[in-house]
């Protein structure tokens, strides 16, 4: 596959793949979506790679979700070369990679961009990263691993928190949470992030995988309930009420939901 969207490179035994749409604070569409599903299994597949890095171009954002202009443009956010937006399946193999996946978190984690590095296996974050939700302010929502994982890594009450009120919050505070593994100043991030993969290099990979798949298996229920949310979330994106949301974001104005309470 030829990449637009996405880079990818290897150092040492670590694949870096990195969401390469810097422009659009490296929101994802369709054919990014497509682009980390198939580096994702590059890295599964090459016997050299110990372990994966997420990451996004530039030093403003790791990732802020759904492209939201792509979508006041098109009416979606685009589709693959098969014709889906495959966001449920980018989580699956993000989660079936049978490597360590480590984030590096280099600016805004936000809406979408937050439930992909909450997926990976460690979290690490530049001192400037920005935590958060904002589907229910732009007519939006993850009811899958967004919701209920988030919730065993924070705790239900820190989980509702952070849906219920799309606020933001600082490194040092996703630190406290339990969101992020380690903190380091941000011109230091991927090279943590190297570190953290050689110190993985020499450990078993099959004991790795093994581990990784027990992990797993814990809430592995929660991909069927996304796939249900998602299906919900296709419908409820073409109502009136998440046009509202999507029309605010484009008119840079607070939404107005009070005709749909």
């Amino acid at each position: 596959m030829d990449y637009s969207d996405v880079g990818f490179e290897i150092r040492g035994t670590s694949a870096l793949i990195t969401i390469d749409r810097p422009d659009r604070l490296n929101a994802f569409r369709g054919r990014t979506v497509e682009e980390l599903i198939h580096a994702f299994k590059r890295t599964w597949a090459d016997d050299r790679i110990a372990s994966v890095i997420l990451t996004g171009a530039g030093e403003r954002a790791f990732c802020v979700g759904g492209d939201q202009k792509e979508y006041l443009e098109t009416g979606g956010y685009g589709t693959s070369e098969n014709g889906l937006f495959e966001i449920e399946e980018l989580h699956e193999t993000i989660r079936a990679t049978p490597k360590p996946v480590i984030a590096a978190v280099n600016g805004y984690a936000i809406g979408g961009g937050h439930v992909l590095h909450v997926i990976c296996d460690v979290s690490i974050a530049a001192d400037h990263a920005t935590f958060g939700q904002a589907g229910p302010r732009v007519g939006s929502f993850d009811a899958g691993y967004g919701t209920a994982y988030l919730a065993r890594v924070v705790g239900e009450k820190r989980a509702r928190e952070i849906w219920f009120f799309c606020r933001q919050y600082t490194a040092d505070q996703a630190h406290d949470w339990g969101l992020v593994n380690k903190i380091v100043p941000g011109d230091q991030l991927i090279e943590e992030a190297l570190a953290w993969g050689r110190e993985i290099e020499d450990l078993s990979p099959s004991a790795l995988k093994f581990l990784k798949h027990s992990f797993n298996a814990d809430s592995a229920h929660i991909g069927g309930q996304g796939k249900l949310a998602f299906a919900g979330l296709e419908h409820f994106g073409k109502s009136d009420e998440a046009k509202e949301g999507r029309r605010a974001f484009g008119d840079k104005r607070k939404p107005d939901f009070s005709g749909y309470r």
